[in-house]
């Protein structure tokens, strides 16, 4: 008869710790590639593949660690090589040319150097979010927040709006080309930034007139961004505080990435201010890492919740489910639930 202990020996030779170190040991390759993001690695190599020699002239490195460096960006599948070391010529794999050569519209790599410069050092003090539940951003130095210090230079301003737009092009046009547009006519973005949503709704759904509203900074930028798409006599943008202020009248009403900045009483006043907003048969659109009900899948939209521990006084993300209970409190009929790209997704209720 077999014994436990023979039966605990056999499991053990199934498993292995290799999950746990390649998640424990994360951060090794997180930090390569966003140090390869901040050198312009890739923004080099898009203009033409290299040597390791010349790359370590036109990015300032030391011969040690050169091809170590450059070796595991190739291991970690951001850029191609032919021949080894001194005789090695790089070049960038398709998703790093197109993603993170900094010279092309679909950039995304400003929210990469976001999270190096800001989010990488304060996950430092995750454990201190967690036994505290405070703030652990620029608030725990006394510094100005990253929003306070934006809204300072209209230049770092039209940078990180546009980062954040091109990050979340994918989200948006996936919404604009799968979301049934066939019985509205209007759009209203609430925090709309750089008005991309409004942009690529209007141009995908050419009956859709749009608007993009969002506090005074930032609408130069919107108009900027609306006039180089051509699209100015199809997306309105509109300044305003979407806390003082009532929302614009719409048949849609969208926010993305804005309800998991707040806590719950919060949520409910944006949600109540949508509904009112909004016609019978209105929806309220929320793009964001919508966490599966049973929260075990979706580990991105749960550490983007941890993110909000570390970022706001009581902001968290939240399941499908969550979203029907504050929604229908509000008032709406029916909500569901539509995938988007990656770990995104959109919460859609129905009035």
């Amino acid at each position: 008869m077999e014994t436990l202990k023979n039966i605990h020996v056999e499991e053990s030779k199934k498993i292995d710790p290799s999950h746990i170190m390649q998640v424990g040991m994360g951060f090794w390759a997180s930090k390569t590639l966003l140090t390869a993001v901040k050198l312009e690695v890739f923004s080099h190599l898009a203009v033409k593949p290299s040597t390791g020699h010349e790359l370590k002239h036109l990015l300032g490195l030391q011969e040690r660690g050169l091809y170590d460096f450059f070796d595991t960006l190739v291991a970690l599948g951001f850029l191609h090589r032919s021949g080894n070391k001194e005789h090695a010529i790089y070049s960038n794999s398709a998703e790093a040319d197109l993603f993170l050569d900094s010279n092309k519209p679909s950039y995304i790599g400003g929210f990469l150097e976001m999270a190096n410069n800001r989010l990488y050092p304060f996950w430092n003090f995750l454990e201190e979010a967690l036994k505290t539940g405070a703030p652990q951003n620029e608030i725990r130095t006394g510094r100005l927040t990253l929003f306070e210090e934006l809204y300072l230079d209209h230049d770092k301003t039209r940078e990180f709006v546009n980062a954040m737009g091109g990050v979340q092009a994918g989200n948006f046009i996936t919404f604009a080309t799968s979301f049934d547009f066939s019985g509205y006519h209007t759009l209203c973005d609430i925090g709309g930034a750089g008005a991309q949503l409004s942009a690529h709704v209007a141009a995908h759904n050419p009956h859709m007139r749009c608007i993009s509203f969002d506090l005074p900074p930032v609408s130069p930028i919107a108009l900027e961004n609306v006039s180089k798409m051509g699209l100015a006599d199809k997306v309105t943008v509109k300044s305003g505080d979407f806390f003082k202020d009532e929302f614009p009248k719409a048949d849609v009403i969208t926010m993305g990435n804005i309800l998991h900045d707040w806590g719950t009483a919060t949520k409910k006043e944006l949600i109540s201010k949508a509904y009112d907003a909004l016609p019978t048969g209105g929806a309220l659109v929320i793009l964001e890492n919508i966490i599966d009900n049973d929260r075990r899948e979706n580990a991105f939209g749960l550490m983007m919740s941890l993110n909000m521990l570390i970022e706001t006084a009581e902001g968290y993300d939240f399941t499908g489910a969550d979203f029907d209970t504050l929604a229908k409190e509000a008032g709406f009929s029916q909500t569901h639930v539509i995938p988007l790209t990656g770990p995104s997704s959109a919460a859609i209720a129905v009035k």
